[in-house]
């Protein structure tokens, strides 16, 4: 399968996510516990890479497998970055409207690029440098609202500390996604093996995020086991398969692509799903939205095509004999 392919119906399933959380509400709220959301996407991942990994240990040629604990602990690292990144969008929100935080949040293409550069020593041409920062500029457009819908001076008005939270969160976000590209692609393991290892710790750290929530609330609504799935309906399902199968595409594109590809696959979905909501939940187009989408495509051309279709380069003259 091709990574266009995969970084196509990476865009689709997380256009769809946003969708299918709203609509998994009932009158504007949860009836489950949404914390369990990610803790059962982390299980549906490591139940299909173990599965797989079994497949491929009963074929003739075995996979490549590195055991050892050096090895194995760096996987430990992407689920402790997540754990803090989580918990400064929570600080974050609370200097910053929602607005502004994803607007703010636009920076992690940005920060993806650079790490990209500096980490994995991935090197970009100006032309593609070009491309990222229009890529951050075109959905920070597309979700900058007029100032009839709000005041103009509300992106400024947020306290020191929030600008500052923001931009942690967005370098979290991006070390996060590059880090995992680098285990990745450090050896040739097994892409199922490095997901067993990859979300094992996801299972252990977001069960301790529900224990942690048990004991904050005093388990006045009992130990999280019990509610797992209270509340639960199919599109609740939906919401963990989508979310499971988004995290084990992501993983593919982290071996056998790049994270650029990622960022431009999440950005586009950000888009798309602006778009259907228009249709499906009546929000206003705006004429932000349009010039963002035009951006963006702008720069998905800019990145990927070869410069000989973007550019007319000079024909070298015919020598003459003389």
């Amino acid at each position: 399968m091709q990574w266009y392919l995969v970084a196509a119906l990476l865009t689709v399933l997380t256009s769809s996510q946003g969708i299918l959380t709203t609509l998994s509400q009932s009158n504007g709220k949860y009836k489950y516990d949404y914390a369990t959301i990610p803790f059962l996407a982390e299980l549906f991942k490591l139940s299909f890479s173990s599965f797989f990994l079994w497949k491929e240990c009963q074929s003739s040629s075995p996979p490549r497998m590195t055991k050892e604990w050096r090895s194995i602990r760096l996987y430990l690292v992407p689920s402790v970055i997540y754990l803090i990144h989580n918990n400064v969008q929570f600080a974050t929100l609370t200097y910053v409207d929602p607005s502004t935080y994803q607007i703010m949040g636009n920076l992690k293409i940005v920060t993806t690029g650079i790490l990209f550069r500096l980490v994995l020593k991935r090197k970009l041409s100006n032309l593609q440098w070009m491309a990222v920062v229009l890529l951050a500029v075109g959905t920070t457009t597309s979700q900058v609202k007029g100032c009839g819908d709000a005041p103009c001076d509300s992106l400024f008005s947020a306290p020191f500390q929030g600008y500052m939270l923001g931009i942690l969160s967005a370098c979290l976000s991006a070390l996060a996604g590059v880090y995992t590209e680098y285990l990745m692609k450090k050896n040739n393991d097994s892409l199922y093996w490095q997901n067993v290892q990859l979300y094992t710790f996801g299972v252990i750290f977001n069960m301790g995020w529900l224990i942690y929530g048990d004991f904050k609330a005093g388990f006045e609504r009992g130990p999280w086991w019990q509610r797992l799935f209270n509340g639960y309906s199919i599109t609740t399902w939906m919401v963990v398969f989508n979310l499971g199968s988004t995290g084990l595409l992501v993983s593919w594109l982290m071996k056998y692509s790049d994270n650029i590809v990622k960022v431009y696959s999440t950005s586009m979905a950000m888009l798309l799903t602006m778009v259907l909501s228009v249709y499906l939940f009546n929000v206003r187009a705006t004429l932000q939205l349009f010039l963002g989408i035009v951006i963006c495509i702008i720069s998905l051309q800019m990145y990927f095509m070869p410069v000989n279709m973007l550019v007319e380069l000079p024909q070298a003259l015919p020598v003459t004999s003389k």
